[in-house]
């Protein structure tokens, strides 16, 4: 069986193409500055040169409605456009692409949904309610979804399969860490707390996102700045995070040459402040899982940066926590154990792959 992964993206469309009789790549790329869905399907159906038996799509946002990876029906596809509100810049984006498929592809070929808030959709509600007036829940929904779920959900199982034990028997955190942050605690394969939030601006601070800001201080700046909802939401999602304290780079290279070689002080502060916003949160979920058996850095910071890597270690030893340096420092191409054999944690370097698990459910529904 062969199935299509499709990420459609607000001006660009990824596609990887693989067999699941052996979860081969056969296929994969993408198309630019996208316009037409419809036509960057076709394009991209007259560059396979095997054929598509199924089709999986990466959406970003299923709500309460949508807790797990679905067949797409006229039904479902309602369900996705009544959350376009909670992902204005992604669902109706996903949608497109579906539709595109199923116009390219035809009837016998099922398309599936496979949710980026899927994972986090069991956790228990003290996790995820705000404690803001109950009726805001009831009447909009306004509730912690998380998002990351399929990267989580992905090394968190390769995780159990590297320490040989089934997935309920262990506590894991994964640390998501790339332009993007989440931190997720998975207690016997479920989510039970996650740092993002309503949307992907909660938790810690990330390349252009805040994360986490005290409500009343962007209050106070909307008041003094006189900024609209839209100009907030800017500056928190856009212009914050690490460009915004180093002013130099929202990549994590650019700060980190700032920092080491040319001595910059916000660079190195916009450092020390990552690193210490992601050893709180593993505390945190360490507390929440009553114990941890296994840490996961994964996503382009967590794969390739084995000094954010060390730092954070350096700050969980009462965790016990014990990472051998010379391993943490081998670029990480395949999953990589980097605590020794003395350590109570096992800590991996596990590269995500959210292409193949959505491959995966999408096989899985239709066998």
């Amino acid at each position: 069986m062969n199935v299509l992964v499709i990420n459609a993206g607000s001006s660009s469309l990824k596609y990887q193409l693989l067999n699941m009789n052996n979860e081969t790549l056969l296929a994969g790329g993408g198309v630019e500055r996208v316009t037409d869905y419809l036509q960057a399907l076709d394009q991209v159906r007259r560059e396979l040169t095997d054929p598509v038996h199924a089709v999986g799509h990466r959406v970003v946002h299923g709500g309460e409605s949508l807790k797990q990876s679905v067949v797409i029906t006229d039904d479902v596809l309602a369900q996705i456009e009544a959350c376009n509100h909670f992902a204005p810049l992604h669902n109706p984006v996903n949608v497109a692409g579906i539709r595109a498929c199923q116009t390219i592809f035809g009837a016998d070929v099922p398309n599936i949904a496979v949710f980026d808030t899927a994972f986090h959709a069991n956790m228990p509600q003290e996790a995820y309610m705000f404690a803001l007036p109950y009726e805001y829940y009831e009447q909009y929904g306004i509730r912690r979804y998380g998002f990351h779920g399929t990267s989580h959900k992905f090394v968190s199982q390769r995780c159990a399969e590297l320490m040989g034990k089934p997935k309920e028997q262990l506590k894991i955190i994964t640390c998501h860490l790339g332009q993007g942050c989440s931190i997720a605690a998975v207690d016997g394969g479920t989510s039970i707390d996650t740092s993002m939030g309503f949307t992907p601006l909660d938790g810690f601070m990330m390349g252009t996102r805040s994360g986490g800001v005290d409500p009343s201080a962007v209050l106070y700046l909307m008041e003094r700045e006189g900024w609209s909802p839209a100009q907030a939401s800017d500056v928190l999602n856009k212009k914050s995070g690490a460009l915004g304290i180093s002013g130099v780079s929202n990549d994590e290279r650019d700060i980190k040459v700032a920092a080491e070689e040319q001595g910059n002080k916000r660079a190195q502060l916009s450092r020390a402040m990552l690193r210490y916003q992601i050893r709180k949160f593993i505390g945190a979920y360490a507390a929440a899982l009553n114990g941890v058996d296994g840490i996961v850095f994964t996503g382009g910071i967590g794969e390739n940066n084995w000094d954010t890597r060390e730092a954070i270690c350096e700050g969980l030893t009462y965790l016990g926590v014990d990472i051998d340096t010379t391993v943490n420092a081998v670029r990480c191409k395949n999953n990589l154990r980097i605590s020794t054999d003395n350590s109570r944690v096992a800590v991996w370097v596990i590269p995500t792959n959210e292409e193949l698990l959505i491959a995966r459910e999408t096989a899985q529904l239709i066998a």
